[in-house]
């Protein structure tokens, strides 16, 4: 985790927990303050702007790119001065949230978001805690690491919001493949000390992003038979079947026929 991150990450832990203005990526584009949905008005080269440094928020971006981002057809000067007038009245628009502050700072001909007045971004929070509770795991400490986990996917509102770009699809695809891997963790984790009511929450939340996971499906089969409903878990076999015949015109891999024979045989085994 770098020096940007933790400062991110930092930001979560104080006594508000939240950021002066938060740009959220996860889902559909807002703008939070103190936590709450504001006004703003959002779409344009606004939103383009905020959704570009917030994508890019480990590093300043230099100007050149951003112009050739936002205004890739336009004259080099009128590009500069556009982008010029935007910063502004983006600080008109706000820095009321910031107590006056700038929300894009611009230095030696590089843009950031102002994370120093209180800018932060919903990915680099899903990230930061993510990465803590990858740490806490190395360092042994499951409990805490699942806390983590759990912050880290309470940040995650949908995917991500940009996807216009080579570069913004393949984030927008490990952004979410990192969820799922938390969920899967989680619903394990929760599984392994018998609490099959919030396995089943992760698992089914899981499955509403990706319906095809049916290491997930398997989960739900075992968490029914572990509560003593052998017929929920039986009929989800079928559902998981139905679902990726639908899809893919494929069968269910080996492992999740052979749950579901156990199930019907011998369920005391489960």
């Amino acid at each position: 985790m770098n020096e940007f991150e933790q400062g991110m990450l930092a930001a979560t832990l104080t006594d508000t927990g939240v950021w002066r203005m938060q740009i959220c990526l996860l889902g559909s584009f807002c703008v939070l303050q103190a936590g709450r949905s504001v006004a703003f008005r959002g779409g344009g080269k606004t939103e383009s702007l905020l959704c570009y440094l917030g994508l890019q928020y480990r590093q300043p971006v230099p100007r050149d790119l951003l112009i050739h981002t936002l205004w890739p057809a336009s004259d080099v000067v009128l590009a500069h001065q556009s982008l010029n007038s935007l910063v502004y009245n983006l600080h008109k628009l706000g820095g009321d949230m910031l107590g006056g502050a700038a929300p894009v700072l611009h230095n030696d001909g590089y843009y950031r978001l102002n994370t120093e007045a209180g800018v932060g971004v919903d990915v680099a929070c899903f990230d930061a805690w993510a990465d803590t509770g990858d740490q806490q795991i190395l360092a042994g400490d499951l409990e805490r690491a699942a806390r983590s986990y759990d912050r880290s996917v309470r940040m995650y509102r949908g995917d991500l919001c940009v996807a216009t770009t080579v570069e913004s699809i393949l984030e927008r695809e490990r952004l979410r493949a990192r969820f799922l891997s938390i969920l899967a963790y989680l619903a394990d984790a929760q599984y392994r000390v018998g609490d099959y009511s919030a396995c089943l929450k992760q698992a089914w939340r899981l499955l509403s992003h990706d319906p095809c996971r049916e290491d997930a499906h398997r989960v739900v089969m075992r968490c029914y038979v572990r509560r003593g409903e052998r017929t929920a878990a039986l009929r989800h076999y079928h559902t998981c079947t139905d679902i990726l015949r639908a899809e893919f015109d494929v069968e269910p891999e080996p492992a999740t026929t052979a749950l579901f024979d156990q199930i019907r045989l011998q369920p005391s085994q489960i």
